[in-house]
């Protein structure tokens, strides 16, 4: 079965509960309504981004970041210092934040997400940990050093903890050091420890993690990026780490962030489902990558069944303003591949605004009620049997030499789906050939559009042939 998961930026949720009903709503009394929604849209999984304890040192840093400032602006015209808090991947430890209602309230928030029949994601982040983390000072040795000369070249990427001491910032390769962080040093086996320890804590509160830039630890990646320490990373970190959290919780579902084509490789490390920013990439490009995007749904039925699949999150622009007027068939194309498919907070309801995971106010924006309801529709869609459980092949198409429609098959033994778009301006006559298990009658056949409801004798061809014109920007589901 492929997992429906809704990321929901924890601190923004929570307080457009509070505004809303007039009351301090928390996690232990979030009202019953968003929980029937949340089952009323088919939703497997709740991914609560962000309910760790805030950091200090982060806040004043995001506070102070004139590039973060200039972001800030374009969402809160009337920013005021209240509405920024510190990154929700700068962790000082794993305990719940207070103001969100701590540890006990997100267990009676589980509770009741168990009561529907839905599982809770958390946050996980190996790669880093905040200024002000708990295991400093004690624990220097658990993080990246930084000498005297080496402070001297870039003494914005590290952090004096101790007088004349030096800890690396957390890294990515290709970008500057995230500056309110401190790396941690994976050529140690005591980092192995202390992190697996959080892993284990985690898994005591939810039911699955979605682990922040997931591929930083390979350990090939992790030794070229930080190749001037004392000794190499030695052995993978995910292997055991996974490994050891479901002896404890065989049902604990890893959800990795990865780039850089490192997701099969994370998938052989333990990994159920890892990020599908290929995917991201083609369907949401101007124009659609349709090439791209083809040979990216050829790959292995086993490494597709394992990718987790998105048209937004907290860390791309909204699908709404990325994709334009290719935005409901890129959620149906997203909805009806195979793997895990993630929608965040908002995206239904088709806002525009990137909000920086920084903001806790939200500036309000008027919500698209015809979308809301076309996502519920294409939910009830992701749940049939075919595209939970069907293979998936691609279609030869005749498409009027319109190079932006793509289509695909979901199949089963005993059901098919056909799925196609148009992501052009103009209209397409779509034809393609598919031997199919008896003689072609439109009259058994199910149509699903983005732009409304479709006959089926809008359909037509001969034996083993499919024919259907497509408006501009419109994807059809034909079961």
């Amino acid at each position: 079965m492929f997992p429906l998961v809704y990321e929901i930026n924890t601190r923004i949720w929570l307080k457009k509960l509070t505004n809303k009903h007039k009351r301090q709503v928390t996690l232990g009394n979030v009202p019953d309504e968003e929980f029937t929604l949340f089952s009323d849209c088919g939703f497997d999984m709740v991914w609560l981004m962000g309910v760790w304890r805030p950091s200090q040192y982060s806040k004043a840093i995001a506070t102070s970041h004139s590039g973060l400032r200039s972001s800030f602006l374009e969402n809160i015209a009337t920013l005021q210092p209240g509405d920024i808090a510190s990154s929700p991947y700068s962790i000082p430890s794993y305990n719940v934040n207070e103001a969100l209602g701590g540890e006990e309230e997100l267990t009676m928030f589980r509770k009741k997400l168990k009561s529907f029949g839905i599982k809770l994601m958390l946050d996980f982040v190996p790669n880093h940990l905040a200024l002000d983390n708990e295991w400093l000072p004690e624990h220097p040795d658990y993080f990246v050093p930084v000498s005297s000369e080496e402070r001297g070249r870039n003494p914005e990427f590290s952090f004096e903890y101790a007088p004349k001491k030096y800890l690396a910032c957390g890294k990515d390769p290709y970008f500057d050091p995230w500056s309110d962080t401190l790396q941690l040093n994976y050529a140690r086996p005591e980092t192995h420890r202390m992190m697996t320890e959080n892993l284990f804590r985690i898994s005591s509160l939810c039911d699955a993690v979605r682990c922040d830039v997931a591929m930083l630890i390979i350990k090939s990646i992790f030794n070229s990026t930080w190749p001037n320490l004392e000794k190499p990373m030695e052995k993978e970190f995910w292997t055991e780490a996974i490994a050891a959290v479901k002896e404890r919780h065989p049902d604990f579902l890893f959800l990795a962030e990865s780039y850089w084509d490192k997701e099969w490789e994370l998938q052989q490390q333990g990994f159920d489902f890892t990020y599908d920013k290929p995917f991201y990439d083609s369907l949401c490009s101007r124009p659609i990558n349709v090439a791209t995007l083809t040979r990216h749904l050829e790959a292995q039925s086993e490494y597709q069944k394992h990718l987790c699949r998105f048209i937004e999150n907290h860390d791309e622009a909204r699908a709404a303003e990325k994709t334009g007027l290719n935005n409901r068939a890129a959620a149906l194309v997203l909805l009806t591949a195979p793997g895990m498919h993630l929608v965040y907070q908002d995206q239904m309801e088709g806002f525009r605004l990137k909000l920086p995971v920084q903001l806790v106010r939200q500036s309000p924006e008027a919500v698209d009620h015809e979308l809301v309801a076309f996502y519920k529709k294409l939910f009830s869609l992701q749940k049939k049997g075919v595209f939970q459980k069907g293979e998936v092949s691609l279609l030869e198409l005749n498409s009027s030499g319109n190079p932006h429609c793509f289509a695909f098959r979901r199949y089963t033994e005993k059901e098919q789906a056909f799925v196609l778009a148009n992501f052009s301006e103009a209209g397409a006559t779509i034809e393609f050939r598919h031997k199919l298990p008896e003689p072609l009658s439109v009259h058994n056949l199910q149509v699903f559009s983005t732009l409304g409801e479709r006959a089926s004798e809008e359909i037509n061809g001969e034996l083993n042939v499919l024919r259907i014109h497509l408006a501009p920007h419109e994807g059809v589901v034909i079961s």
